[in-house]
């Protein structure tokens, strides 16, 4: 019943909301069909690039054609280029977050609540991009914390990028159902910090995203093992350059993982 609720609230929303191209429903889960928006409520708009770079551990570095410029995960790395405008955090270890972000720095999303046991709740538009959350659930020391991680939405240039931050369990069907359609997706793949690498494998398989961006590992084995565990369904690329440049008309035909260095050359390690 409550998942038909979500369901019907995105189909029924106001007009003005279905100008998001991102609520499609994902594939494979029970209950939910994939379907795309109508044109009519689309925004139509020329495809322009976005630019993608992994800064270091689970910070990835997103630029948006009007400029905009977003690092998740942010634990105080900001990459080449000029300070952030938004940074996304998850507070499940401490370099997944900072206390003391640089107060240039816009728009600080906690992807938690400090001040209640509420979950956190993020709609903001800045420039081209508008940034929403979906909350999941962390392990704690003895009992699990609700609302305790944020997957970040990032909609901008007519493609929709999520991060799933520091993901402790496969998401409910309700989650997926407000994900939307994910075409470009970040996703942890350190095989137990945060989920067992199948289990992460099958959350990527099930968003079905058109391009999958492995982040949080240290050292390559659990990297490779994710990388076999998509390698039926999915092309794999090792990339030289530190930045992709993608576009809602130059996304790969056939899903693919691509992994970027990071950009200080190397994976950042971490005791995490």
């Amino acid at each position: 019943m409550r998942l038909s609720a979500i369901i019907l609230s995105i189909v029924f929303m106001p007009s003005a909301a279905l100008a998001s191209s991102c609520y499609a429903f994902v594939e494979g889960v029970p209950g939910v069909r994939y379907a795309s928006l109508e044109e009519d409520f689309r925004v139509a708009i020329q495809a322009q690039p976005v630019d993608i770079r992994f800064v270091a551990h689970s910070t990835y570095r997103v630029e948006s054609p009007q400029g905009i410029v977003i690092n998740t995960d942010y634990f105080g790395a900001n990459g080449p280029g000029k300070l952030p405008d938004v940074v996304t955090m998850n507070n499940a270890h401490e370099t997944h977050w900072t206390a003391f972000p640089d107060p240039g720095i816009a728009h600080v999303l906690r992807g938690w609540n400090p001040d209640g046991p509420e979950p956190a709740e993020h709609k903001l538009t800045v420039g081209d991009v508008t940034i929403r959350n979906v909350t999941t659930d962390i392990r704690g020391w003895g009992s699990p914390r609700p609302g305790g991680n944020s997957i970040f939405v990032f909609e901008v240039a007519d493609l929709c990028i999520g991060h799933v931050g520091h993901l402790h369990h496969p998401p409910t069907d309700e989650q997926y159902a407000l994900l939307g359609r994910i075409d470009v997706l970040m996703v942890p793949v350190d095989g137990g910090f945060t989920m067992a690498v199948d289990e992460m494998v099958g959350v990527a398989k099930t968003l079905k995203s058109r391009i999958v961006l492995p982040m949080h590992y240290f050292g390559g084995s659990s990297l490779q093992r994710f990388l076999q565990g998509m390698s039926d369904d999915f092309q794999v690329e090792i990339r030289e350059e530190a930045v992709l440049t993608v576009s809602i008309d130059t996304l790969p035909s056939q899903p693919t993982v691509v992994v970027l260095p990071p950009a200080g050359g190397r994976q950042l390690l971490f005791d995490d």
